[in-house]
Protein backbone atom coordinates (compact mmCIF):
# COMPACT_ATOMS: atom_id res chain seq x y z
CA UNK A 1 0.00 0.00 0.00
CA UNK A 2 1.16 3.55 -0.61
CA UNK A 3 2.71 2.99 -4.09
CA UNK A 4 1.40 4.62 -7.26
CA UNK A 5 1.09 2.38 -10.29
CA UNK A 6 3.92 3.23 -12.68
CA UNK A 7 1.66 2.83 -15.70
CA UNK A 8 -1.00 5.17 -14.33
CA UNK A 9 1.55 7.75 -13.26
CA UNK A 10 3.27 7.69 -16.66
CA UNK A 11 -0.02 8.22 -18.45
CA UNK A 12 -1.03 11.02 -16.11
CA UNK A 13 2.29 12.81 -16.37
CA UNK A 14 2.27 12.51 -20.15
CA UNK A 15 -1.15 14.08 -20.61
CA UNK A 16 -1.15 16.69 -17.85
CA UNK A 17 0.95 19.36 -19.57
CA UNK A 18 -1.46 19.47 -22.49
CA UNK A 19 -4.47 20.22 -20.31
CA UNK A 20 -5.54 23.75 -19.52
CA UNK A 21 -4.67 24.59 -15.94
CA UNK A 22 -2.95 21.26 -15.36
CA UNK A 23 0.41 22.73 -14.33
CA UNK A 24 -0.30 23.05 -10.60
CA UNK A 25 -1.94 19.63 -10.49
CA UNK A 26 1.02 18.13 -12.36
CA UNK A 27 3.38 19.52 -9.75
CA UNK A 28 1.16 18.20 -6.98
CA UNK A 29 1.03 14.71 -8.44
CA UNK A 30 4.79 14.63 -8.97
CA UNK A 31 5.37 15.66 -5.36
CA UNK A 32 2.79 13.26 -3.99
CA UNK A 33 4.21 10.40 -6.03
CA UNK A 34 7.70 11.20 -4.72
CA UNK A 35 6.38 11.21 -1.17
CA UNK A 36 4.76 7.81 -1.69
CA UNK A 37 7.98 6.23 -3.00
CA UNK A 38 10.29 7.27 -0.16
CA UNK A 39 12.24 4.46 1.46
CA UNK A 40 11.52 4.99 5.14
CA UNK A 41 14.21 7.57 5.84
CA UNK A 42 11.63 10.07 7.06
CA UNK A 43 11.43 12.00 3.78
CA UNK A 44 7.89 12.44 2.57
CA UNK A 45 6.41 11.55 5.96
CA UNK A 46 5.01 13.75 8.67
CA UNK A 47 7.43 14.28 11.56
CA UNK A 48 4.90 14.67 14.34
CA UNK A 49 6.10 16.08 17.64
CA UNK A 50 4.45 14.59 20.72
CA UNK A 51 4.45 17.05 23.65
CA UNK A 52 4.90 15.75 27.18
CA UNK A 53 1.81 13.93 28.39
CA UNK A 54 0.35 13.39 24.91
CA UNK A 55 0.13 9.95 23.34
CA UNK A 56 -0.29 8.29 19.98
CA UNK A 57 -2.42 5.19 19.50
CA UNK A 58 -1.30 3.50 16.28
CA UNK A 59 -3.04 1.30 13.76
CA UNK A 60 -6.36 0.90 15.53
CA UNK A 61 -8.73 -1.22 13.45
CA UNK A 62 -12.04 0.38 12.53
CA UNK A 63 -12.90 -2.41 10.06
CA UNK A 64 -11.98 -5.93 9.09
CA UNK A 65 -9.57 -5.35 6.18
CA UNK A 66 -5.87 -4.53 6.39
CA UNK A 67 -6.41 -1.02 5.01
CA UNK A 68 -8.96 -0.02 7.64
CA UNK A 69 -6.63 1.40 10.26
CA UNK A 70 -6.23 4.76 11.97
CA UNK A 71 -3.89 6.62 14.31
CA UNK A 72 -5.17 8.67 17.24
CA UNK A 73 -3.20 11.61 18.66
CA UNK A 74 -4.39 12.42 22.17
CA UNK A 75 -3.37 15.61 24.01
CA UNK A 76 -2.51 15.53 27.70
CA UNK A 77 -5.52 15.52 30.03
CA UNK A 78 -8.05 15.33 27.20
CA UNK A 79 -11.62 15.47 28.52
CA UNK A 80 -14.71 15.88 26.36
CA UNK A 81 -12.35 17.10 23.65
CA UNK A 82 -13.47 17.78 20.09
CA UNK A 83 -12.07 15.42 17.48
CA UNK A 84 -10.62 16.09 14.02
CA UNK A 85 -10.82 13.09 11.66
CA UNK A 86 -8.42 13.58 8.71
CA UNK A 87 -8.61 11.66 5.41
CA UNK A 88 -5.47 11.75 3.24
CA UNK A 89 -5.33 12.26 -0.52
CA UNK A 90 -3.39 10.50 -3.27
CA UNK A 91 -5.56 10.02 -6.38
CA UNK A 92 -7.49 7.24 -4.58
CA UNK A 93 -4.45 5.05 -5.32
CA UNK A 94 -1.60 5.97 -2.97
CA UNK A 95 -0.70 7.93 0.16
CA UNK A 96 -1.39 7.02 3.75
CA UNK A 97 -2.27 8.42 7.16
CA UNK A 98 1.33 9.47 7.85
CA UNK A 99 2.08 11.13 4.50
CA UNK A 100 3.66 14.58 4.61
CA UNK A 101 1.21 17.35 5.35
CA UNK A 102 -1.55 15.12 6.65
CA UNK A 103 -1.09 15.39 10.42
CA UNK A 104 1.78 17.56 11.67
CA UNK A 105 0.41 21.08 11.25
CA UNK A 106 -3.10 20.11 12.29
CA UNK A 107 -1.95 18.28 15.41
CA UNK A 108 0.39 21.13 16.36
CA UNK A 109 -2.41 23.67 16.03
CA UNK A 110 -5.47 21.87 17.31
CA UNK A 111 -3.83 19.27 19.51
CA UNK A 112 -2.30 22.27 21.24
CA UNK A 113 -5.84 23.53 21.89
CA UNK A 114 -6.92 20.24 23.41
CA UNK A 115 -8.32 18.47 20.33
CA UNK A 116 -7.94 14.77 19.62
CA UNK A 117 -6.63 14.33 16.05
CA UNK A 118 -7.32 11.11 14.12
CA UNK A 119 -5.66 10.23 10.80
CA UNK A 120 -7.09 7.30 8.87
CA UNK A 121 -6.09 4.89 6.14
CA UNK A 122 -8.49 3.34 3.66
CA UNK A 123 -8.09 0.68 0.98
CA UNK A 124 -6.61 1.93 -2.29
CA UNK A 125 -7.10 1.38 -5.99
CA UNK A 126 -6.90 -1.00 -7.74
CA UNK A 127 -7.72 -3.35 -4.85
CA UNK A 128 -10.53 -1.23 -3.37
CA UNK A 129 -12.98 0.69 -5.56
CA UNK A 130 -13.83 4.32 -4.83
CA UNK A 131 -17.38 3.57 -3.66
CA UNK A 132 -15.97 1.15 -1.09
CA UNK A 133 -13.40 3.76 -0.05
CA UNK A 134 -16.30 6.09 0.70
CA UNK A 135 -17.98 3.40 2.79
CA UNK A 136 -14.72 2.90 4.69
CA UNK A 137 -14.56 6.62 5.49
CA UNK A 138 -18.14 6.38 6.73
CA UNK A 139 -17.32 3.36 8.89
CA UNK A 140 -14.27 5.14 10.29
CA UNK A 141 -16.35 8.17 11.23
CA UNK A 142 -18.96 5.97 12.91
CA UNK A 143 -16.21 4.08 14.77
CA UNK A 144 -14.58 7.31 15.98
CA UNK A 145 -17.96 8.62 17.14
CA UNK A 146 -18.46 5.45 19.21
CA UNK A 147 -14.94 5.24 20.67
CA UNK A 148 -13.92 8.89 21.15
CA UNK A 149 -14.80 8.80 24.85
CA UNK A 150 -12.10 6.17 25.40
CA UNK A 151 -9.46 8.81 24.58
CA UNK A 152 -11.12 11.72 26.36
CA UNK A 153 -12.82 12.86 23.14
CA UNK A 154 -16.43 13.82 22.50
CA UNK A 155 -18.00 11.65 19.79
CA UNK A 156 -20.67 14.30 19.19
CA UNK A 157 -18.03 16.88 18.22
CA UNK A 158 -16.14 15.22 15.36
CA UNK A 159 -15.10 17.51 12.51
CA UNK A 160 -14.48 15.60 9.26
CA UNK A 161 -11.66 16.81 7.00
CA UNK A 162 -10.05 15.51 3.80
CA UNK A 163 -7.59 16.63 1.16
CA UNK A 164 -7.66 15.95 -2.61
CA UNK A 165 -9.03 12.41 -3.10
CA UNK A 166 -9.79 12.44 0.61
CA UNK A 167 -11.66 15.71 0.08
CA UNK A 168 -13.81 13.97 -2.53
CA UNK A 169 -14.55 11.12 -0.12
CA UNK A 170 -15.51 13.35 2.81
CA UNK A 171 -17.67 15.59 0.62
CA UNK A 172 -19.44 12.53 -0.80
CA UNK A 173 -20.15 11.24 2.71
CA UNK A 174 -21.36 14.67 3.78
CA UNK A 175 -23.62 14.93 0.73
CA UNK A 176 -25.17 11.47 0.98
CA UNK A 177 -27.56 10.80 3.85
CA UNK A 178 -27.86 7.20 2.63
CA UNK A 179 -24.12 6.59 2.79
CA UNK A 180 -23.99 7.97 6.32
CA UNK A 181 -27.08 6.15 7.57
CA UNK A 182 -26.17 2.76 6.06
CA UNK A 183 -22.81 2.80 7.83
CA UNK A 184 -24.01 3.85 11.27
CA UNK A 185 -22.84 7.48 11.17
CA UNK A 186 -24.56 9.86 13.56
CA UNK A 187 -24.94 13.55 12.79
CA UNK A 188 -21.65 15.46 13.05
CA UNK A 189 -21.03 19.22 13.24
CA UNK A 190 -19.45 19.79 9.84
CA UNK A 191 -16.83 18.99 7.21
CA UNK A 192 -13.76 20.78 5.83
CA UNK A 193 -13.10 19.90 2.18
CA UNK A 194 -9.52 20.71 1.13
CA UNK A 195 -9.37 21.26 -2.64
CA UNK A 196 -11.38 18.47 -4.23
CA UNK A 197 -11.24 18.13 -8.01
CA UNK A 198 -14.18 15.71 -8.09
CA UNK A 199 -17.19 17.76 -7.02
CA UNK A 200 -19.29 16.57 -9.98
CA UNK A 201 -17.80 13.30 -11.17
CA UNK A 202 -20.36 12.89 -13.97
CA UNK A 203 -19.48 16.27 -15.50
CA UNK A 204 -15.76 15.67 -14.98
CA UNK A 205 -15.88 12.35 -16.83
CA UNK A 206 -17.83 13.78 -19.77
CA UNK A 207 -15.22 16.49 -20.28
CA UNK A 208 -11.55 16.19 -21.17
CA UNK A 209 -9.86 14.75 -18.11
CA UNK A 210 -6.77 13.07 -16.71
CA UNK A 211 -6.37 9.30 -17.17
CA UNK A 212 -6.19 8.83 -13.40
CA UNK A 213 -9.93 9.59 -13.26
CA UNK A 214 -10.69 6.74 -15.66
CA UNK A 215 -9.00 4.35 -13.27
CA UNK A 216 -10.92 5.80 -10.33
CA UNK A 217 -14.39 6.24 -11.83
CA UNK A 218 -14.62 3.81 -14.75
CA UNK A 219 -17.09 4.13 -17.62
CA UNK A 220 -20.53 3.68 -16.07
CA UNK A 221 -22.52 6.96 -15.93
CA UNK A 222 -24.67 5.63 -13.09
CA UNK A 223 -21.49 5.03 -11.07
CA UNK A 224 -20.37 8.59 -11.84
CA UNK A 225 -23.63 9.92 -10.42
CA UNK A 226 -23.26 7.73 -7.31
CA UNK A 227 -19.81 9.22 -6.68
CA UNK A 228 -20.72 12.86 -7.38
CA UNK A 229 -21.11 14.93 -4.19
CA UNK A 230 -23.04 17.57 -6.13
CA UNK A 231 -25.54 15.00 -7.44
CA UNK A 232 -25.87 13.13 -4.14
CA UNK A 233 -26.38 16.24 -2.00
CA UNK A 234 -29.72 16.34 -0.23
CA UNK A 235 -31.36 18.65 2.30
CA UNK A 236 -30.43 18.63 5.96
CA UNK A 237 -26.78 17.70 5.49
CA UNK A 238 -23.89 18.93 7.71
CA UNK A 239 -22.27 22.27 6.84
CA UNK A 240 -19.23 22.21 4.55
CA UNK A 241 -16.27 24.53 4.15
CA UNK A 242 -15.04 24.16 0.56
CA UNK A 243 -11.41 25.27 0.46
CA UNK A 244 -10.19 25.71 -3.12
CA UNK A 245 -6.94 26.69 -4.80
CA UNK A 246 -7.37 29.85 -6.88
CA UNK A 247 -4.30 28.72 -8.84
CA UNK A 248 -6.27 25.83 -10.36
CA UNK A 249 -8.64 26.77 -13.13
CA UNK A 250 -11.58 24.56 -12.16
CA UNK A 251 -11.15 24.18 -8.41
CA UNK A 252 -13.02 27.24 -7.17
CA UNK A 253 -15.74 27.25 -9.87
CA UNK A 254 -16.54 23.64 -8.95
CA UNK A 255 -16.66 24.52 -5.26
CA UNK A 256 -19.01 27.39 -6.07
CA UNK A 257 -21.32 25.02 -7.97
CA UNK A 258 -21.56 22.81 -4.90
CA UNK A 259 -22.18 25.85 -2.72
CA UNK A 260 -24.99 26.99 -5.00
CA UNK A 261 -26.59 23.54 -4.94
CA UNK A 262 -26.40 23.50 -1.15
CA UNK A 263 -28.09 26.90 -0.95
CA UNK A 264 -30.96 25.69 -3.14
CA UNK A 265 -31.48 22.76 -0.75
CA UNK A 266 -31.21 24.87 2.39
CA UNK A 267 -27.83 23.37 3.34
CA UNK A 268 -24.83 25.46 4.36
CA UNK A 269 -21.67 25.42 2.26
CA UNK A 270 -19.00 28.12 2.31
CA UNK A 271 -16.29 28.57 -0.32
CA UNK A 272 -12.84 29.65 0.86
CA UNK A 273 -10.55 30.52 -2.07
CA UNK A 274 -6.84 30.51 -1.22
CA UNK A 275 -3.88 31.64 -3.31
CA UNK A 276 -2.04 28.43 -2.50
CA UNK A 277 -1.09 25.35 -4.50
CA UNK A 278 -3.00 22.10 -4.20
CA UNK A 279 -0.35 20.69 -1.87
CA UNK A 280 0.04 23.89 0.15
CA UNK A 281 -3.66 23.89 0.99
CA UNK A 282 -3.01 20.71 2.94
CA UNK A 283 0.49 21.35 4.28
CA UNK A 284 -0.08 24.93 5.45
CA UNK A 285 -3.32 24.36 7.29
CA UNK A 286 -2.54 24.77 10.98
CA UNK A 287 0.25 27.29 10.46
CA UNK A 288 -0.45 30.71 12.00
CA UNK A 289 -2.04 33.07 9.51
CA UNK A 290 -5.30 34.12 7.86
CA UNK A 291 -5.88 30.75 6.14
CA UNK A 292 -5.91 28.76 9.39
CA UNK A 293 -7.89 31.54 11.08
CA UNK A 294 -10.57 31.35 8.37
CA UNK A 295 -10.90 27.58 8.82
CA UNK A 296 -11.17 28.04 12.58
CA UNK A 297 -13.85 30.66 12.09
CA UNK A 298 -15.92 28.09 10.20
CA UNK A 299 -15.35 25.43 12.86
CA UNK A 300 -16.20 27.84 15.68
CA UNK A 301 -19.59 28.50 14.08
CA UNK A 302 -20.48 24.79 14.05
CA UNK A 303 -21.15 24.44 17.78
CA UNK A 304 -20.50 26.22 21.10
CA UNK A 305 -18.32 23.32 22.21
CA UNK A 306 -16.02 23.70 19.22
CA UNK A 307 -15.93 27.47 19.68
CA UNK A 308 -14.77 27.06 23.29
CA UNK A 309 -11.89 24.84 22.26
CA UNK A 310 -10.83 27.24 19.53
CA UNK A 311 -10.82 30.27 21.80
CA UNK A 312 -8.04 29.04 24.09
Amino acid sequence: MGKLSGVVCALALAVMPTLIGAGPLLDALRQARQNSLEDGTGQGRDAVAMPAGSRKLENLAYGHTAGERLDVYVPAEAHQAPVLLMVHGGAWRFGDKQSAGVVAGKWQRWGGQGWVVVSMDYGLLPDVAVDEQARQVARALAWVQRHAGEWGGDGRQVVLMGHSAGAHLVSLLTASATLARDNGVRDWPGTVVLDSAAVDVAALMRARHLPLYDHAFGTDPAYWDDLSPLRQLGPGRPPMLLVCSSRRQESCPNAQRLQERAQVLGDRATVLAEDLSHMQINRELGLPGPYTTAVERFMSALSPELARHLAQ
